[in-house]
């Protein structure tokens, strides 16, 4: 197969090659920046690839997506880009498909509901690169100060974080539904409560549906009305800074993805997780995240991106940025070992639900346009004096446009 790949690329990327790579940055500081992982990644390459260099670019998850699309729009697209999203570039046919740039058995050891997300129109064109799931996270100490019990269903949310408010605690249920990462927590609390952005069909929107509704209506009512989320308002809270407000000891309970488990535990925090509750305490599909990598074929290098990305995805490489950054694999062999080894256990939990998990609708164009209505929009739906129904509704309504311009 390699000779085959080799074969097809004749008269491509002749001589010295240099492929241009901008990724995403998933340290929390300068200290474990993912350029570190990248650079040694690209001289570990380029020894056994004479004739090619890998340059490589890391920016924040604030800028990089954005920062991609401005690349594309002045005809500067890098090679590479590792981000959120690709279905808006295989829209345009910017990029290349797996089974152009990959070996089968590279292709093949994708993990199956990853693969298959990273499709559009049958065709990958999406390589999953990094995955998560997410679980509720609790502060051990805060919860037996307080007399607290992990909660199981939605009433003992409620009831826990009644028992922190009571001693004190800042954030006795960090919701963080502002700009940062909001399509996620709302994403989270949908599946919880039965419901979810798309339909039982998997095809159109459904997110004023009347589960979701009840949902919002419950948080707007039971968490946000009582006081029980922190001094700073659902809408205003980031990701990060949740996140944060939980390894410095100060929130009792928020839902969490493997990432903060270590940086909470190196701050001292004992951590508990537990699964997702829901309204009656029955197990619901848990939210699953993949990030992405996408080849462009501006630059004609498919062959050399081929050999590169064949050498991203051995085993050693991909469970080596999962031990860096806490993050799941996304290759069936990798996974093996992670869960074959004890010094994963911790992880061990994530792994379980992500076969089973539900992810963001990525190979829609449209989910871009909903992604940033959610972000723009939902934190209203908890505010005092806020309609969720309403909220929902309009946020339904430029999905129904996006998918209109699909």
């Amino acid at each position: 197969m390699a000779a085959t790949l080799a074969g097809c690329g004749a008269g491509e990327g002749a001589g010295e090659v240099t492929l241009r790579l901008v990724a995403a940055d998933y340290g929390s500081n300068d200290a474990n920046g993912s350029q570190g992982y990248w650079d040694g990644l690209a001289r570990s390459f380029e020894k056994t690839h004479p004739g090619i260099t890998v340059d490589v670019d890391v920016m924040s998850w604030k800028d990089v997506d954005r920062e991609v699309a401005e690349m594309v729009r002045k005809g500067e697209a890098p090679d590479l880009a590792q981000i959120g999203a690709y279905a808006d570039h295989a829209a345009e046919d910017r990029l290349y498909k797996a089974d152009e740039l990959l070996p089968i058995p590279t292709q093949a050891n994708f993990l199956p509901l990853l693969a298959r997300a990273g499709q559009v129109g049958r065709s990958q064109y999406g390589l999953p690169f990094a995955a998560s799931t997410r679980l509720l996270f609790y502060n051990k100490g805060l919860f037996e100060k307080a007399g607290a019990k992990p909660p199981k269903t939605w009433d003992e949310i409620r009831t826990a974080a009644g028992k922190l408010k009571d001693e004190g605690v800042k954030f006795p249920f960090a919701l963080p539904l502002g700009s940062e990462e909001s399509q996620a927590e709302t994403m989270m609390w949908m599946l919880a409560g039965g419901g979810g952005y798309r339909d039982v069909s998997n095809i159109s929107y459904d997110i004023d549906s009347a589960e979701n509704v009840a949902t919002f209506t419950w948080l707007k009512d039971n968490l946000v009305g009582k006081g029980l989320t922190g001094p700073v308002a659902p809408a205003e809270l980031d990701r990060q800074e949740a996140f944060d407000a939980f390894a410095q000891g100060d929130v009792g309970m928020l839902n969490g993805h493997p990432t903060l488990m270590d940086a909470a535990e190196k701050a001292g925090v004992d951590v508990g997780m537990v699964p997702l509750p829901s309204p009656d305490g029955e197990g619901r599909p848990s939210m699953g995240v993949a990030d992405w990598m996408m080849a462009f074929k501006q630059n004609g290098h498919r062959k050399e991106i081929g050999e590169f990305l064949t050498y991203v995805y051995e085993d050693k490489n991909v469970l080596a940025f999962s031990d860096r950054y806490d993050i799941l694999p996304v290759t069936s062999t990798a996974t093996a070992t992670m869960r074959d080894d004890p010094k994963h256990r911790a992880l061990w939990p994530f792994l379980e639900e992500l076969p089973t998990s539900e992810l963001y609708p990525v190979g829609h164009t449209s989910w871009a346009k909903v992604s940033e209505s959610v972000k723009k929009n939902i934190g209203k739906a908890v505010a005092p004096g806020g309609d969720p129904e309403a909220v929902l509704a309009g946020i339904a309504r430029d999905a129904k446009d996006a998918e209109a311009a699909e």
